[in-house]
């Protein structure tokens, strides 16, 4: 089974994680597991003040932050993963990078702000389940 685990560094990151590595009965290390973020685009002026390439180097190495720990995690638990990132809203980016990569399982640990937050603020989580064909597990 290939697996799509989109992180963002946060402690929700680390529930979700931590739920993976402790129910090996639903994930085997012999799946094939990717570690995947998204990284916001730097505002126009921003990117114009510092250049293409400043800018491009800070993303790699924001992304390179998120992926890092937990890619030493996962190889800690037996558990040897690709790694890759991607520009644009996270939501967007996790949904299509799913679809795109053909995955049987998309994994994320979830805010949990309920449907009046996703109302008024949004979700990345309801971002996913709307731009994602493959089925989604939220881990709170």
């Amino acid at each position: 089974m290939k697996i799509l685990l989109a992180v963002d560094g946060s402690d929700y990151t680390k529930k979700m994680l931590a739920y993976l590595v402790t129910h090996e009965d639903l994930f085997a290390r012999s799946n094939q597991y990717t570690v995947f973020t998204a990284q916001s685009h730097l505002p126009a002026r921003a990117r114009a003040a510092v250049g293409k390439e400043i800018a491009d180097q800070f993303h790699k190495d924001e992304a390179e932050k998120i992926l890092s720990p937990v890619c030493k995690f996962l190889v800690r638990h037996g558990i040897d993963a690709k790694s890759t990132w991607k520009m644009g809203p996270a939501g967007e980016a996790i949904g299509r990078f799913g679809d795109s990569g053909k995955f049987d399982l998309l994994v994320l640990g979830s805010h949990g702000h309920g449907a009046l937050g996703n109302l008024v603020m949004g979700s990345v989580a309801t971002q996913v389940l709307a731009h994602s064909k493959i089925p989604v597990l939220l881990v709170r």
